[in-house]
């Protein structure tokens, strides 16, 4: 055997222990990743964007933007799965380039997806979607140097929310459409990243006018509020799909929780900061390990979040994904 057969064999044992490990203690109740086995084939050559990839079929906002770093021939990457905001009725994979950029420059591949928003299929195809994107890269993950393992979920605002949801669900087939492609393989995630997510529409009123919020901010609601868009119906006449459609609930569901980040602003009056508060909340009562980072004074989608909290999101994927410091 060659030395440097022997080196990619010594590479697959550690990759299977590592797996292995982080499949065992970062989330609670056991792990959604099946048997470690095969291998990723560590990727080689420059850096590479994919864009406007088709993850499933059926409509046309069903793609991702993939970014993948320069490969030396012996790293496998975890990748972070980013997904925009915008009230759930606007947004672009696009906005998240910058980010997933910088995720690529430490040590990650990066996928920014689009997803059917409320104008496209109200609650739940969105959630149905990010699901399958997950399914499809997990899919393939092996050829792109990418550890199928090692997968986390970011997003903000609406993202937030929907990267909290498929973290909630990460061991159950809640939300799983098979008809989007890839049935049968993993669409949980290992850790989740929520900026300013909603995480029950059914308090959201309450506690804008807790915080202090205007009658303005208090009216999540209304027939034409974002939330009840997204379900498909004012929140008190769907009240069963506000249950359904809550991740407080889901969590208190769920059979295993992976680590959580929540980042929120103190001042938010467009998501109020008790949404974070209450699902950190319910993580703790199922003993989960989550932290809650309040910024003060900031406002939802602050610039100050990003220019703050950027760099000590990444570093808690890092950490929890067992990386060197950057």
């Amino acid at each position: 055997m060659t030395s440097a057969a022997r080196g990619h064999r010594r590479l697959a044992a550690l990759l299977l222990v590592a797996s292995s490990a982080l499949a065992g203690c970062s989330v609670i109740g056991g792990s959604d990743a099946a048997a470690p086995e095969p291998t990723p084939t560590p990727r080689t050559g420059p850096a590479e964007t994919r864009h406007a990839v088709p993850y499933a079929t059926t409509a046309p906002r069903q793609t991702l933007d993939l970014y993948l770093p320069a490969g030396d021939g012996r790293t496998v990457f975890p990748l972070v799965v980013l997904i925009h905001g915008g009230g759930f009725v606007d947004g672009s994979s696009a906005e998240l380039s910058e980010v997933a950029t910088r995720l690529v420059g430490q040590g990650f591949a990066a996928a920014s997806l689009d997803y059917r928003l409320s104008g496209d299929a109200p609650f739940p195809a969105g959630v149905q979607d990010v699901r399958a994107a997950v399914r499809y890269l997990r899919a393939n993950a092996l050829g792109w140097g990418v550890d199928p393992h090692r997968f986390a979920a970011w997003g903000e605002s609406a993202g937030g929310y929907l990267a909290s949801m498929i973290g909630a669900t990460a061991a159950e087939k809640t939300f799983d459409d098979p008809a989007l492609g890839n049935p049968g393989v993993s669409s949980g995630v290992q850790v989740v990243v929520s900026w300013f997510g909603p995480a029950d529409f059914g308090t959201m009123d309450a506690q804008a006018k807790e915080n202090g919020c205007d009658d303005a901010a208090q009216q999540h609601g209304a027939p034409d509020s974002p939330e009840s868009r997204w379900l498909g119906g004012a929140l008190d006449e769907v009240p069963d799909r506000v249950q359904e459609a809550s991740v407080v609930r889901q969590v208190g569901a769920a059979s295993a929780l992976p680590p959580f980040l929540l980042v929120h602003g103190t001042r938010d009056c467009t998501v109020p900061p008790g949404q974070s508060e209450e699902l950190a909340g319910a993580l703790r009562a199922r003993g989960a390990r989550v932290t809650l980072v309040r910024v003060e004074g900031a406002e939802h989608s602050d610039p100050r979040i990003t220019a703050e909290q950027e760099q000590p999101s990444i570093d808690f994927l890092r950490t929890t994904f067992g990386l060197s410091s950057h």
